[in-house]
């Protein structure tokens, strides 16, 4: 009996992991809501820097247990998530801090080169997040609509004048995703539908 009992806690599954891969996204888009829109100095960014670090942290490990537990789309997007928007997004307000404080601004053209395939790459897997509908989808919509302004900004395309419009988009993906992890939460802590979300479509 003792054996058995070992067995069912070892293969016991791992509980669901996304609410706080979706906390760790909203803490990013609201640090860099402020950042965008001028609410903060750019002194503020190696805390934001500090900031995305932790959530590189939470992202990573949301990742591989959602690709172990066969989340294919969410898995792969957390673990890229967690690479270039918060490990080296937080690696680069450090690096642009220091050289701006020296004088010597970087060319963050590159930048916009790096977030264009990005942009490219969340634009082809969004599909993904519609089967099933729900709010995750809409939180992909909100960084559908950022992440243009992020690169084209980042290339000089556009003027830094349209910074706050990406700001805001991650500012209402942020949003989303903080109530979803809670309705996540909560929803299965009770075991009812305590926080309404979305209707899935199957």
């Amino acid at each position: 009996m003792e054996n058995q009992q070992e067995i069912n806690v070892k293969t016991k599954p791992w509980a669901n992991p996304t609410p706080a891969g979706l906390v760790a996204l909203a803490v990013a888009c609201f640090c860099f809501f402020a950042l965008l829109n001028g609410f903060v100095e750019k002194s503020a960014m190696p805390l934001v820097g500090c900031w995305l670090f932790g959530g590189f942290a939470v992202q990573v490990v949301v990742g591989l247990l959602d690709l172990k537990g066969g989340n294919h789309a969410g898995g792969n997007t957390f673990l890229f998530f967690s690479a270039f928007f918060m490990l080296v997004g937080g690696l680069e307000m450090f690096v642009k801090y220091s050289a701006i404080t020296a004088g010597m601004p970087p060319d963050t053209r590159i930048d916009g080169y790096a977030w264009l395939a990005l942009t490219i790459a969340v634009y082809l897997w969004t599909p993904a997040f519609f089967k099933p509908f729900g709010l995750l989808s809409l939180v992909v919509v909100a960084l559908d609509a950022a992440l243009p302004f992020i690169f084209l900004v980042d290339l000089q395309v556009l003027p830094p004048r349209f910074s706050p419009v990406a700001g805001y988009a991650l500012l209402v993906a942020g949003a989303i995703a903080l109530y979803l992890g809670a309705a996540q939460v909560v929803n299965t802590a009770f075991g009812r539908k305590v926080y309404p979300v979305i209707e899935k479509r199957k």
